[in-house]
């Protein structure tokens, strides 16, 4: 969803994960070893999206929010461009790169700084980390709950440039599918799932929501 918005993706062609090894920069292992390179590594990749502003998708969907009721957005995205765009009904599978949490002491700090992260530790001088799901990591299960709740209720689910293969968001449309919802797919290529949609994009994110939601608005 966010590659259009200048976003690198993990797993996409040229993602993250291409170029950098996630067993130094993206698990609880890495951190408890080097939890400084791990912060820095996390810090340049928060300022790229300093520059990077939500697209006409975000725009549309998060006016698609504000017409229409029970329009929800689950991301594995930790941008927060839904956020920016306006968007109030969001569950974040995977966190964001605008918080930092302490394990010890059991604490979530908002930091939206430009620059850099305000502070490295917390009150009680234990090492602050990003409040996001690494390798290795289980999701909450609040939260997966929730999304559970929402999509077994949906009418419509519509899946936005994912791999199809990172679980539980894997699956997803099944829960949404046997719920008798209509399943539409939008990525370039395809996906791991594409076989279960009733519809199918290919194309840019926010082409193809202006096809599909245009109207709507």
């Amino acid at each position: 969803m966010s590659a259009e918005s200048g976003v690198p993706t993990y797993r996409g062609k040229g993602g993250v994960w291409h170029k950098y090894n996630w067993e130094d920069y993206a698990c609880q292992v890495a951190f408890i070893r080097d939890p400084q390179a791990v912060l820095d590594f996390h810090e340049t990749r928060r300022r790229v999206l300093i520059d990077c502003l939500p697209h006409a998708g975000h725009e549309l969907i998060s006016d698609l929010e504000k017409s229409h009721e029970n329009v929800w957005i689950i991301t594995q995205n930790i941008d927060g461009m839904h956020q920016q765009a306006g968007s109030k009904n969001i569950v974040e599978l995977h966190g964001s790169a605008w918080r930092l949490r302490c394990d010890h002491c059991e604490i979530v700090i908002d930091d939206h700084n430009p620059d850099h992260y305000k502070n490295w530790k917390c009150a009680n001088d234990h090492w602050l980390r990003p409040d996001i799901i690494w390798f290795n990591d289980f999701l909450i299960p609040a939260i997966t709950k929730k999304a559970d709740e929402i999509i077994s209720k949906s009418n419509l689910f519509i899946s936005i440039g994912t791999s199809g293969v990172v679980w539980p968001a894997a699956g997803f449309p099944q829960i949404a599918k046997s719920n008798g919802a209509t399943l539409i797919e939008i990525n370039p290529e395809p996906s791991g799932q594409s076989d279960l949609y009733d519809h199918v994009f290919r194309g840019r994110a926010s082409d193809m929501l202006n096809t599909i939601l245009g109207k709507s608005n």
